[in-house]
């Protein structure tokens, strides 16, 4: 008899591993955290999923919560103190173009009163204009980008706004059609979708008041400018990627645009983030010379 014993012992073994394994890869596609009522609403006994957490495999988060061990800390963050990632902090998580910002924004569910964070979130009261389900520890993006809207100043919101436009990650279209908040409302409205980054974001507004007409993303020599001011006037933003076989095409590109009767001004990054007054100084001078009129 002890060998009939010792086969159903291992296959009893076998075959909690193999419950454990469910558990676990429900909560991995689940995006790593998911609450213990959606794990037993898909058929996963306790004893499995204490098991799962036995073994080292999960861990609880606060009462309602499981996780993987390696789950990111500030969703795991969230779902202990019963939020949800949203504004600047849910936009950097979503890839879209965000200025650094070293507080975490949360929204504050309907049954939370004062949830225990640390010092320095944000926290956001606001009614969401998209119902939030309670398995979601991010907001929707519609969610984020109104809290972005309210939160943010109009530039920096403005980032945002295009990068979601840019991805498709929103329709503007759709957006319209949504009761948005006023603020929200103005930010729609002023976003542009031809911006192809964030750091072009922050160009239109900011020489909107020299009342010339500047066109982006537009086609000149067999290439896309970022920017024309008037009629011969280029100004170029360089990202992190102009370097190498990239920036020696667009110094080639530079010295086609000179042959056809243009003038370039091209600015990086820090130049357009922290020296913007000097880049405007440049702009300004080239309108004065008349570099943006044609010959």
């Amino acid at each position: 008899m002890s060998p009939a014993i010792h086969h159903d012992g291992r296959m009893d073994e076998v075959s909690r591993r193999r419950r454990v394994d469910r558990v676990v890869t429900t909560v991995r596609d689940g995006g790593g955290i998911v609450r213990r009522r959606r794990l037993r609403d898909g058929g996963h006994a306790d004893r499995a999923i204490a098991e799962a957490v036995d073994r080292g495999r999960l861990v609880r988060v606060g009462r309602l919560w499981l996780a993987q061990p390696d789950t990111a800390k500030d969703l795991t963050d969230a779902a202990s103190a019963g939020v949800v990632l949203t504004c600047v902090t849910a936009a950097e998580r979503m890839g879209l173009w965000t200025f650094t910002d070293p507080h975490a924004h949360v929204a504050v569910r309907a049954h939370e009163h004062r949830p225990v964070m640390g010092r320095g979130t944000v926290m956001h009261w606001a009614r969401p204009l998209v119902p939030r389900h309670p398995d979601a520890l991010v907001d929707p993006i519609e969610n984020v980008l109104v809290t972005v809207a309210s939160c943010q100043p109009l530039e920096s919101a403005l980032t945002v706004w295009e990068s979601a436009i840019r991805t498709g990650r929103v329709d503007p279209m759709v957006l319209a059609r949504m009761p948005l908040p006023a603020a929200a409302r103005r930010v729609l409205e002023s976003a542009s979708p031809y911006s192809d980054s964030g750091l072009e974001t922050l160009i239109v507004p900011r020489l909107r008041w020299i009342g010339l007409r500047i066109r982006q993303q537009i086609w000149i020599a067999g290439h896309r400018v970022d920017f024309l001011i008037g009629d011969r006037l280029v100004l170029q933003i360089d990202g992190g990627h102009h370097v190498g076989a990239q920036r020696a095409e667009d110094i080639r590109h530079d010295a086609e645009l000179a042959l056809r009767g243009y003038h370039v001004i091209r600015v990086g990054y820090t130049q357009v983030v922290d020296d913007w007054p000097g880049v405007q100084d440049l702009i300004m001078r080239a309108v004065a010379q008349g570099l943006h009129r044609a010959a």
